[in-house]
């Protein structure tokens, strides 16, 4: 097209000229808000560019007029393209640039110039190159919208003057704005002073004016598409404040704190009447500008309207996290915490004291107490005047002590709520698992009472006094996904312990107290091997997995050997590992010597190195089996001998309860038999009997060497049964001889192998692979094949325990009067050594003694109860049950400021709130009690759930944040009870039915 232009007034100066001036007006200008830049067509800009440059004013290059028809999706709305980048589709230039270029060269007719503002980020200046886009429209005809454009500088005022031109609305007629969201969530505009950026106002929103009628009245309290709450029916009349509070993820804190704040009587009435509107402060620098004060006007009036079963607090909870960071997202909070951002945050939105001024504090000086606390509540209500200090706020009697020079201060401080402690204990019940040396006895649950800032070796004393188990023979761990979390020292802190970790107490040998060998703590995984070998970590290792519970057991160092520790193994599991039967091992050499004569040389070794491998010929041995009767009465004699011999051969490190004793002579009964291979010790003489899977053929040879050597022992013993009995003596020797063949041809249950602490990486041996290190604690693991385990491993046996005594003896809950909590608190105490006091006399921080008491109390009292329990030796939740009155709560005892003749207030309060917090230090769960101003009668409140409550509910071991309202101020129900039933919520928040009993 033949486009034309405008706005050239001035001869341009030489190129040169330009050139120098318009490159130093780009280098040399900054960015500052408010200013503004203007967007150039990158196309122009090089052609400019290139003329300039040529130095010829007759040059082919010559620009022409600015075009910026490039940056337009079309010439009839000028909107720009989306997505345009900066240097590569536009040049940004400062203003006195852009008017230069312009009055040289003007401007395609109609294209308007691009002016954009600097706004500023958080933490950055920008130019505004996509300015917000809002759609208008009136109250009145909400399908009349007009569409306009307005930087985030812009205030909400700008707008409305915006909306009343293109409305043709009278200058002095008196509007409202609300803001409407895509999913049709409103919110009012209320301060007109605050910019675009302020009000979360972004492109796609709908900005609406409502005006109002003559009568003075508006069109409506709300638009009709503002309900900030789930589908419910128009129809629906219910209970005002008998409403529910919709749990947004983790959020049931702030219900509980809302819903005890709503049926606050005071402040309630005060938002409900809009008082509130009058005195909302937007300069405030302490406060949120009103936005928190209106957020929560919005959620009391959708609460006490009557008219929603629950409403859901999204936009009160997306301001909540605005101005206070730490409640951002949906994790778990303390009420108490954010009840205290709330008053803080209201007082401050809605304190009448525009500007506050500077007043120094004043120390007694042995004033009169009345004086100084005239003069203290006098200058608090100078830069505090607000609803929240009216309902709220109190006054404490802080007395300070030197310790040297016994310089006494005394001031008074405004409080808002008590912060009362509670008789701690300094017990602790612990609950533990005890594992007894007896394989056959299972774990035994104790419950036992320990001091709170003991140690570990307290809690193996008090253990000890149960069980008759010395302490020193016991070793405490924490036993968490199969494997030990922590094992414990004695002199470590009972505080690292938590009540929901599983603690272990495993009794350890004393025999080897007295020897000079070294002993090893030996820690004992119990893992299972996948089917195939895992090539792709760049080894040939079988995958594991972690199952059942691991052992603690104290060894000397010559015993950690892959043989010996085998043995020791087979009696610690004896309960739920079932050793192989007689037919059972002859069924797998029958199989065995089948598979032999198919394979060549080379799988014969290949098979030779697995450690679940069977090799040679058993079968020659089936046909001189005896019947399970002939077996038994020839075994009995020798078994009796061998029992004692095996006591003197085994270490003392590892001594054998009763238990194992018999464990060994069903086991020595199967190897003094003739009739079959020895049925306890399935060592396979031909390699490790425990070695890892990729044991080598040296592995094999140390194996055999080892055989030799046990055969020989076993050839001593039965020499010496020979002296007893003489007339089996000659079917001994035959077993000998059979059993040492054919434990070169067992299958062993399992292997072991050295690991890592958390049981995940096979780690290296010493003396050719067939001793373990001697680090202390020695991590080693028990490594079943998948097959084998599913045999002779009785999983539902290993987890099996029994409790003791201690366990059914129920756990005495602690109760304690409110007023001890209160006296608690207006006891002496001194100050820790993190929060000296500076005495003025001493001219240094001492460790004074302090002490407060009450002066004044408010008319609603918040009384928080110190539960969580923080010191530097433990961390807990006390739920100890504080018996609170519901009625006449009398401080008449505790206050210095009587109430008197002179029309001071009385101090008998009644409850009229309760804020409940059920669960554990890191997690938990927040309910409310709560009475009903208009009807008086109780409810509790869970989440969105809303059930009628009985007085004598209340009062249980959850009660976290008391709400006590003074009784003259109290005001009697205006409605009668409740009927049996009220209309309640699902926790989905769809409105149902509910019967109340």
């Amino acid at each position: 097209m033949a486009a034309t232009g405008s706005g050239a007034a001035t001869e341009p100066p030489g190129l040169e000229t330009q050139r120098r001036e318009i490159e130093a007006l780009l280098r040399e200008e900054e960015l500052r808000v408010g200013e503004s830049w203007y967007l150039v067509g990158r196309r122009w800009f090089d052609l400019w560019d290139e003329y300039v440059k040529t130095g010829d004013q007759n040059s082919p290059s010559f620009p022409g007029w600015i075009d910026n028809t490039e940056l337009f999706e079309n010439l009839e709305s000028y909107r720009l393209k989306e997505r345009l980048v900066e240097n590569e589709d536009f040049v940004l230039f400062p203003a006195e640039a852009w008017h230069k270029l312009l009055s040289w060269y003007g401007m395609v007719d109609e294209h308007p110039a691009l002016e954009r503002k600097v706004i500023d980020l958080p933490s950055t200046l920008k130019v505004e190159i996509y300015p917000v886009e809002i759609f208008l429209c009136l109250h009145s005809n909400m399908d009349d919208i007009v569409t306009e454009q307005f930087s985030r500088t812009d205030t909400i005022l700008a707008i409305q003057k915006v909306m009343q031109k293109r409305f043709e609305v009278a200058e002095d007629a008196e509007p409202r704005l609300w803001m409407k969201s895509s999913d049709t969530s409103c919110e009012r505009l209320r301060n007109i002073h605050i910019t675009v950026l302020d009000a979360c106002l972004s492109s796609g929103m709908t900005v609406i004016m409502e005006l109002r009628n003559s009568d003075g009245t508006w069109p409506s309290s709300r638009p009709q598409i503002m309900r900030n709450s789930v589908d419910e029916q128009d129809t629906y009349r219910g209970q005002p404040g008998v409403c529910g509070l919709t749990n947004l993820g983790n959020t049931c804190f702030m219900n509980s704190a809302l819903q005890c704040l709503s049926n606050t009587p005071p402040l309630t009435e005060y938002f409900l009447r809009n008082s509130y509107l009058d005195e909302l402060n937007f300069n405030n620098p302490l406060g949120m500008k009103g936005e928190i004060a209106e957020a929560y006007a919005d959620v009391i009036k959708q609460m006490w309207s009557g008219r929603h079963y629950s409403v859901v607090p999204r936009v009160f909870k997306t301001k909540v996290g605005h101005f206070a960071s730490q409640f951002l997202g949906y994790q778990q909070h303390d009420s108490q915490e954010l009840l205290s951002f709330l008053l803080d945050g209201l007082h401050e939105d809605l304190n009448r004291v525009k500007n506050k001024e500077y007043i120094e504090l004043r120390d007694a000086d042995g004033r009169p107490d009345q004086e100084v606390a005239e003069e203290a509540w006098r200058n608090h209500r100078r830069r505090n005047d607000s609803v929240i200090v009216d309902t709220f706020h109190g006054l404490f009697k802080s007395t300070l002590v030197c310790p040297e020079c016994h310089k006494v201060s005394v001031t008074f401080d405004p409080f808002c709520y008590l912060s009362v402690p509670l008789p701690v204990s300094k017990e602790r019940v612990m609950e533990v698992f005890f594992v007894s040396l007896d394989p056959l006895s299972k774990p035994v649950q104790h419950r036992v009472v320990v001091p709170k800032a003991g140690k570990v070796i307290d809690l193996c004393m008090a253990l000890s006094q149960t069980t008759g188990i010395p302490a020193n023979q016991m070793v405490v761990a924490d036993v968490f996904n199969h494997r030990f979390y922590k094992i414990y020292h004695v002199n470590e802190s009972l505080s690292c312990i938590l009540d929901r970790d599983d603690i272990f107490v495993y009794e350890l040998s004393s025999t080897c107290a007295g020897e000079d060998e070294e002993e090893v703590l030996l820690a004992v995984y119990m893992r299972e091997r996948s089917h195939y070998r895992d090539y792709g970590s760049g080894g040939s290792n079988y995958s594991t997995t972690l199952f059942g519970h691991p052992l603690l057991m104290a060894l000397p160092q010559a015993q950690c050997t892959r043989d010996a520790l085998y043995q020791v193994f087979l009696q610690r599991l004896a309960r739920y590992v079932r050793q192989p039967d007689p037919a059972e091992e002859v069924e797998e050499e029958e199989e065995e010597d089948e598979n032999d004569g198919e394979e060549n040389d080379e799988e014969e070794e290949l098979y030779k190195n697995q450690a679940n491998g069977v090799t040679g010929d058993e079968g020659e041995e089936d046909s001189e089996k005896p019947g399970p009767s002939t077996r038994e009465e020839e075994s009995q004699e020798s078994a009796q001998n061998d029992r004692h011999n095996k006591n003197n051969v085994h270490s003392e490190a590892s001594p054998r309860s009763e238990g194992e004793e018999r464990a060994e002579e069903e086991e020595d009964e199967e190897e003094e038999s003739n009739s079959e291979p020895d049925r306890g010790s399935s060592t396979e003489e031909g390699q490790s009997a425990c070695g890892s899977t990729d044991t080598n053929s040296q592995d094999a040879a140390d194996g055999e060497q080892g055989a030799a050597e046990a055969s020989g022992k076993e050839d001593e013993d039965d020499e010496e049964d020979e002296e007893d009995a003489e007339p089996i003596a000659q079917v001994n020797k035959r077993a000998i001889a059979r059993r040492c063949c054919a434990e070169k041809k067992r299958k062993p249950l399992f292997t072991i192998q050295a690991v890592n602490s958390n049981g995940t990486t096979d780690q290296g041996m010493v003396d050719g692979g067939s001793t373990f290190s001697s680090c202390s604690p020695l991590y080693v693991a028990i490594d079943w094949d998948p097959d084998m385990k599913k045999k002779y491993y009785n999983e539902n046996e290993a987890e099996k325990y029994v409790k003791d005594q201690s366990m059914d003896v129920p756990q005495q809950q602690t109760t304690v009067q409110l007023q001890e909590c209160i006296e608690l608190f207006t006891t002496v105490e001194t100050l820790e050594e993190e929060n000296p006091w500076y005495c003025p006399t001493c001219k240094k921080h001492q460790l004074a003694t302090k002490k407060l008491d009450l002066w004044s109390l408010p008319e609603v009292l918040i009384i928080h109860l110190k539960r969580f329990s923080y010191t530097k030796y433990s961390r807990e939740k006390l739920d100890t049950i504080v018996d609170f009155p519901l009625r006449h709560l009398d401080f008449s005892g505790c206050l210095l400021k009587k109430a008197g003749t002179d029309c001071e207030p009385p101090s008998r309060y009644d409850l009229i709130a309760v804020s409940n917090h059920y669960g554990g230090l890191r997690d938990g769960h927040y309910t409310s009690y709560a009475r009903n101003k208009d009807n008086g009668q109780w409810y509790y409140f869970d989440d969105s759930k809303v059930t009628c409550a009985k007085e004598e509910q209340i009062v249980t071991n959850a009660a976290y944040l008391l709400f006590y309202q003074r009784q003259d101020k109290i005001r009697q129900p205006t409605l009668p009870p409740p009927d049996n039933h009220i209309t309640s919520t699902n926790h989905d928040g769809v409105g149902g039915a509910m019967e109340i009993d």
